[in-house]
């Protein structure tokens, strides 16, 4: 049964098939081979249980902050501030992208949306400034794959919602690994900009300049703060800091910024409705799949087979991670995460994975699929808004999957990472 739904949904996705009706039709096949008709009642059911979670309403909150901060002005504001802190150095504006990306991260936890936000602003900047075209996408693709991992993270809420794990420990797991992978980037720009000649400011700014830079960033640098901090320390809950984060926004954009009016705020309201749309869509669907898995008990069956042929909780997650990894190359991020999470996360935990570090990877591997061909939304996005042939891009993005990929297997290797901050806070 499982294996003539996976042809049924790879077909239908050769041919176009919009991926949320390829779901339910593979499920619906499922359904056909079962041989009990009675279970299709479970379609409509499913498909609307996925999707009505209270935890799940956090996503559209986060996703609508995001676009209210580009279009409110606060994400240039960000971006001059970052341009202070590092732009004086060789390949500058490479840094200023990757730090960009990490501040951004704290308000939508979307790569989507960071791709799509720096990227318009960046890429055409770094391209001007003497950076291969190709560079500049290939890296504020690369970067953006810190959005998910540093809170808030829209594929954590997932992740949390599925195994009934603490959103503020995820939250919390994602900080280092997050900035880790920053890191990596930053540490990745200073090579290519030493063995390329990037650019170069002739003056670091001073600290005048830096202040006041830091003083106009000020309004945008709280939001992270009220969504982080209030989530962790339990003020309120992912949905609740959501919607404050949301109304702080406007609030600023209206009066503080006053870059925010009723045409803006209402092609950002629909923006958010039609992302948040799909990815629902895409949730409900999936769920169904993953019910009728686990009513057929692939996951018990899958854990057995893997548990035969590896006993190690080091191996198994190298087991887990590639698979997830190679499953997302060719799937939907949010359909994989949906559909894998149940048949991967009972057979970690039964190992003895803590639930918090097998979450990173899980969301990790998922949100590097994003810039993986031959799926690679963040690239495609890239190539669109930086105006960068696709092809080219596609064969220049590599390096940047290769450096996101050790720092998988640095995490993997040094729970740590994940476990201290969750650990601190007793979670």
């Amino acid at each position: 049964m499982t294996l003539t739904m996976i042809i049924v949904f790879f077909f239908q996705m050769a041919i176009g098939i919009p991926l949320f009706v390829a779901l339910l039709v593979a499920a619906l096949v499922g359904f056909f081979i079962m041989g009990d008709l009675s279970l299709l009642g479970k379609i409509p059911q499913q498909f609307y249980g996925g999707m009505s979670t209270f935890s799940l309403m956090a996503i559209p909150f986060f996703i609508y902050a995001g676009s209210l901060m580009n279009v409110s002005g606060l994400t240039d504001r960000l971006l001059r501030f970052t341009q202070t802190l590092v732009g004086h150095f060789r390949g500058g504006l490479g840094y200023v992208n990757i730090l960009a990306s990490i501040l951004f991260a704290g308000v939508n936890g979307s790569a989507a949306a960071d791709t799509s936000a720096l990227g318009s602003l960046l890429i055409p900047a770094m391209e001007k400034d003497g950076y291969p075209k190709s560079y500049a996408a290939g890296l504020t693709a690369g970067s953006s794959l810190i959005g998910p991992i540093i809170p808030p993270s829209i594929f954590m809420i997932l992740y949390a919602n599925m195994t009934n794990t603490s959103v503020g420990g995820l939250f919390l797991a994602g900080i280092i690994p997050g900035l880790l992978l920053g890191a990596a980037f930053m540490l990745m720009n200073y090579y290519w900009s030493w063995r390329h000649g990037f650019p170069v400011r002739s003056e670091a700014a001073g600290i005048s300049e830096i202040l006041t830079a830091f003083l106009y960033a000020l309004p945008a640098l709280i939001a992270p703060l009220i969504i982080i901090g209030g989530i962790v320390f339990g003020v309120f809950t992912p949905t609740e800091s959501g919607a404050i984060a949301v109304a702080y926004i406007l609030i600023v954009g209206f009066f503080f910024s006053k870059k925010l009016n009723l045409k803006n705020v209402w092609a950002a309201t629909c923006e958010s409705a039609r992302l948040t749309s799909s990815i629902f869509l895409i949730i409900g669907a999936a769920t169904v799949v993953g019910w009728l898995l686990t009513f057929e008990r692939i996951p018990m069956k899958f854990g057995l087979f893997v548990s035969s042929v590896v006993d190690s909780p080091l191996a198994i997650l190298l087991v887990l991670s590639a698979l997830t990894f190679i499953i997302g190359m060719f799937m939907e991020e949010v359909a994989s995460l949906v559909l894998l999470t149940p048949i991967f996360a009972p057979l970690a935990l039964q190992v003895g994975i803590d639930p918090f570090h097998f979450g990173i990877v899980m969301v990790l591997n998922i949100t590097i699929a994003l810039i993986t061909p031959p799926m690679g939304a963040c690239v495609f996005i890239a190539s669109a808004v930086g105006k960068v042939d696709l092809g080219d891009l596609f064969k220049h993005i590599w390096p940047f999957v290769a450096v996101a990929l050790a720092v998988q297997v640095l995490i993997i290797l040094f729970p740590f990472f994940t476990t201290a901050l969750p650990n601190l806070l007793i979670f």
